[in-house]
C-alpha cells in the first residue's frame, strides 16, 4: 500500500512544496511556486536522509534545498526542513492530495 506525505511552506512570497509517495517505489518531488524543480525515485521505502535542491525565481536566483529524514515516530514518520539563505525552516506536514 502506498503512503503519501506532503510538506508545504510559504517563504518570501514563494511557495515550496515537497510530496512523497512511498511503497514498492518511493517518489519525492520538490515544487517551487507550483513547478517541479527536483525529483527523486528509488525502489523501496526511501533512502533517508534525502536532500533535494532548487531555486527561487528571483534576480539573481536564490538557491534552496529541502532535507527529509525519518523521525522514528509512527504518527509522523518523516520530517522536512527548508534550507534557504543560511537559515533552516521546518516545513509543516499537510494532508497529501
Amino acid at each position: 500500500m502506498r503512503q503519501r506525505y506532503s510538506f508545504h511552506l510559504d517563504q518570501g512570497g514563494h511557495s515550496v512544496t515537497v510530496n512523497v509517495r512511498s511503497g514498492l517505489i518511493t517518489e519525492t518531488e520538490l515544487l517551487v511556486d507550483g513547478k517541479e524543480c527536483a525529483f527523486h525515485r528509488v525502489h523501496g521505502h526511501g533512502d533517508y536522509p534525502l536532500t533535494l535542491s532548487g531555486q527561487l525565481a528571483e534576480e539573481p536566483p536564490l538557491p534552496l534545498s529541502v532535507r527529509l529524514d525519518r523521525t522514528g515516530r509512527a504518527e509522523h514518520p518523516l520530517a522536512c526542513v527548508l534550507e534557504l539563505a543560511g537559515a533552516e525552516h521546518p516545513m509543516p506536514e499537510r494532508t497529501a492530495r
